[in-house]
């Protein structure tokens, strides 16, 4: 039997939207930043050889251009004043998390609740504006070396820095403003449609290259069933849950005494999310994206270096593979499920897994079976992130056709997703409530019977 909230998600039409006002404020809103944030993509650094640019950055696509451009949007081969991207940010916010799981420090500070969480906040944007600045520092000296400047010199250096350093502070605030009053996660947002924006261009190469005959017609259509074919799997397995039973006592409250219940404690296949497969790409990307900073300066290690982990080689598809499942571990350990704050939560509301004792073996318990679950999760990432590698490096697909990609537009196309329902089940409530109330009030408004 299905409940209440259920009965009334199934019932949610075009209908439903059309009257729910502060939801279509909300997506309008949405709608109008990430349309300036697009625009923004377009707005080109000061000082810059646009001819000199496209050359340099057709041979340094394979290091700074693949997984960077992808969180740009294209802004970074443009070289625009959102070329940085939001990714200072979520390394920022990334590595603060993990501060915060091994720094006692931050660990109090985010159990003081709204304060610390501010707290926290300043501290991510903090960081956000020194790796910016090193990024874009790095990058600026990189255009310099390649005789990308009109005037090189300390003042074309300043300006970029500034430039690029502002335009990701921008990027910052715009996905607060997202996420604080229109819908979905704003970071999230602006790196998927980033990532959305360039499909039609990698899509019409493709499709180019199969009409010259660079590609075959057998390929392109196997290519096509296997995006779909990910995209279901890559849905299946994010929605997938391994669920562990929790009882709850009978209990009394004052006079009243309630009988015990139960419920189900869900722990995702993937806890980690996508985080995993950004660091590992991250890490992955660094001896390239040196090498193309330094120029014809390269030494015989770092040489050595790009000689065996260049994208496609056997030791890069071993490493990458590796550092996909330790993040995973790693990251759901220290931030994602904390089994310890769960079994003491479940301990203080007096529920306890049938068969386990509360406390530290039920802390015992969540790690086991945290464990094997992440077989499955990591296993599922790196296959997943792998494919797409496999396919540049045989048959020259464009890289958006798997991989991070993939992980980050499904993943934010469901939660988004949620949360309109989320909205419009609100709204529904309220609908009801009020429906309710003008009810009790005709009651109310008849004379009531006289006494005798």
């Amino acid at each position: 039997m299905a409940s209440a909230a259920e009965q009334m998600a199934a019932n949610l039409s075009w209908e439903a939207l059309g009257k729910a006002t502060e939801l279509r404020q909300r997506i309008y809103f949405t709608i109008g930043l990430l349309i300036i944030y697009r625009l923004g993509t377009y707005i080109p650094v000061p000082g810059i050889d646009a001819n000199a640019l496209r050359e340099f950055m057709d041979k340094a696509g394979s290091g700074i251009g693949g997984m960077l451009s992808m969180f740009t949007g294209g802004a970074l081969g443009r070289m625009g004043v959102f070329a940085l991207g939001i990714m200072p940010y979520i390394s920022a916010s990334i590595i603060v998390q993990l501060l915060t799981a091994l720094v006692p420090s931050l660990e109090q500070m985010k159990k003081e609740g709204e304060q610390g969480r501010k707290k926290i906040n300043q501290i991510t944007r903090y960081a956000t504006v020194g790796l910016a600045t090193f990024q874009a520092w790095g990058l600026a000296v990189s255009l310099e070396k390649g005789d990308l400047a009109h005037t090189p010199g300390i003042f074309f250096l300043a300006s970029v820095v500034i430039t690029l350093v502002g335009g990701t502070m921008f990027l910052m605030w715009l996905g607060e403003q997202i996420t604080s009053r229109g819908i979905g996660n704003g970071v999230s947002l602006i790196i998927f449609v980033g990532i959305v924006a360039n499909i039609p261009h990698a899509l019409a190469s493709f499709l180019e290259q199969g009409r010259t005959g660079a590609v075959s017609t057998p390929v392109i259509l196997g290519v096509i069933v296997m995006v779909v074919a990910v995209i279901a799997f890559v849905v299946f397995m994010e929605r997938a849950l391994r669920k562990i039973h929790i009882q709850y006592p009978r209990r009394q409250v004052g006079m009243k005494i309630y009988d015990g219940g139960s419920s189900h404690l869900p722990i995702k296949v993937n806890p980690a999310g996508v985080i995993p497969a950004i660091f590992a790409s991250s890490l992955l990307l660094l001896p390239t994206t040196i090498s193309t900073f330094s120029g014809s300066q390269t030494g015989p290690i770092m040489s050595t270096i790009l000689a065996y982990f260049g994208p496609g080689q056997p030791l890069y598809l071993a490493f990458f593979t590796a550092m996909i499942v330790f993040f995973a571990y790693f990251y759901t350990a220290n931030v994602a499920f904390k089994s310890d704050e769960v079994a003491d939560n479940l301990k203080n509301q007096g529920g306890f897994v049938p068969g386990i004792r509360p406390g530290k073996k039920t802390e015992e318990y969540l790690d086991y079976v945290v464990a094997r679950v992440l077989v499955i999760g990591s296993a599922y990432l790196a296959a997943v992130c792998l494919l797409p590698e496999i396919l540049r490096s045989q048959l020259s697909i464009p890289f958006y056709f798997g991989g991070t990609s993939v992980l980050i537009v499904v993943s934010v196309t469901m939660d988004t997703i949620n949360q309109v329902q989320s909205h419009l089940l609100a709204h529904q409530y309220e609908g009801l409530i009020e429906r309710s109330q003008l009810r009790g009030k005709k009651k109310s408004g008849r004379k009531a019977p006289a006494r005798r």
